[in-house]
């Protein structure tokens, strides 16, 4: 597809540029390699495994409920590692100082007490937890104890996100004055899934990592109110509503964001970032394969960006957490900040409910 088709069609007679050079990579720690435990054993950690083999990390010791999950993750990442049935057996090894908490949310918070009580550091699996007061109380023992807590929240580190965040905060757009994020994806594999029960499952499981995205591309900028609807398409078979959107309102910004899960042919995920002296978009047919674009008065520009989201995102969350030990700093994906996403997320799913907009004074006070 041509760029003046695709992405580039006001592109006019801009002046096409060098691409800036931004550090969008996941970062990697320079010589920290702890050893590592992985509490869960789901489907989605063969990626979280997968990255950690990349970043050359060590995964010693593999939990689950279901033993047989456990031991496949062991028999095809570290045939030496140690097999558990009980997170309490990980959590008692002195050697592991690093916990990869994977387990669904609701029985996610014990597995998070009693690590923080053990003094291990901790990537939690997102959403990070189902209520603000107890995310609050979790960072605050965590803080006491000297634990680092870091979410996965790894749209973060998908190279088009990230690159767009870098472009940002080096001022190259300008004020961010609206973020518009529409997606029109295929979902329907969640029908007869655990997935299939979350009613905001556009929302909360998947939306989770937009509202942290803009929470990240709005830096310090606190939202101040928040609208949401949800419906069902007339032809879908699932129980969840797959059609949502949001406005998000901030002080002299707004941002929106439209799904549509149920599009099963001519999908396309796009991004738009305009901003007071430039605009960034990222566009594709899906998440994993997307293009970068920025305009500014100099011209545009087309980074060749390496890396897709289920690769580079894993590998960022990790990594993060490990070099923010290292340089005994606190992660970009902190708990604690990731408070404001959920805060932001929860409200836009009581809006939904209610049928209001919310305003976020008080819900994102933290």
């Amino acid at each position: 597809m041509s760029d003046n088709s695709y992405g580039l069609a006001n592109a006019g007679e801009a002046v096409e540029i060098t691409a800036p050079d931004l550090a969008y990579q996941p970062p990697r720690p320079k010589d920290y390699a702890p050893k590592i435990g992985l509490i869960g054993c789901g489907g989605i950690t063969s990626y979280h495994l997968d990255a950690y083999k990349a970043l050359n990390q060590r995964v010693v010791a593999f939990c689950d409920t279901d033993q047989k999950k456990a031991t496949e993750r062991r028999d095809t990442y570290n045939p030496a590692g140690t097999i558990h049935t009980d997170y309490r057996d990980v959590l008692s090894q002195d050697d592991i100082e690093v916990v990869d908490v994977a387990t669904h949310p609701e029985t996610r918070i014990p597995i998070l007490e009693a690590a923080i009580d053990a003094g291990k550091h901790i990537l939690s699996q997102k959403p990070f937890v189902v209520d603000i007061e107890t995310g609050k109380r979790l960072c605050d023992r965590a803080d006491e104890k000297g634990v680092k807590i870091a979410v996965n929240q790894n749209g973060r580190w998908a190279p088009h996100f990230s690159y767009i965040m870098r472009a940002i905060e080096a001022g190259m757009i300008g004020e961010v004055g609206s973020i518009d994020c529409t997606m029109q994806w295929d979902h329907t594999w969640t029908r007869g899934t655990d997935f299939e029960q979350i009613h905001h499952l556009m929302l909360y499981d998947f939306g989770i990592h937009w509202f942290d995205i803009i929470v990240a591309m709005m830096g310090n900028r606190p939202p101040k109110s928040v609208y949401a609807s949800v419906e069902h398409l007339g032809y879908q078979q699932m129980k969840p509503p797959f059609l949502a959107s949001v406005v998000i309102d901030f002080n002299g910004a707004q941002a929106r964001l439209n799904l549509n899960g149920h599009v099963i042919h001519g999908q396309e995920d796009r991004t738009i970032v305009a901003g007071s002296t430039g605009t960034l978009r990222a566009f594709g047919p899906e998440l994993n394969n997307q293009q970068v674009a920025l305009w500014s008065e100099a011209g545009h520009a087309k980074p060749q960006l390496d890396g897709c989201w289920f690769e580079s995102g894993f590998e960022g969350t990790m990594g993060e957490l490990l070099c923010a030990i290292e340089e005994d700093r606190k992660p970009f994906n902190n708990a604690r900040d990731n408070l404001d996403s959920l805060a932001l997320c929860f409200a836009a799913m009581r809006s939904a409910n209610e049928g209001v907009v919310i305003h976020l004074e008080n819900e994102t006070s933290l």
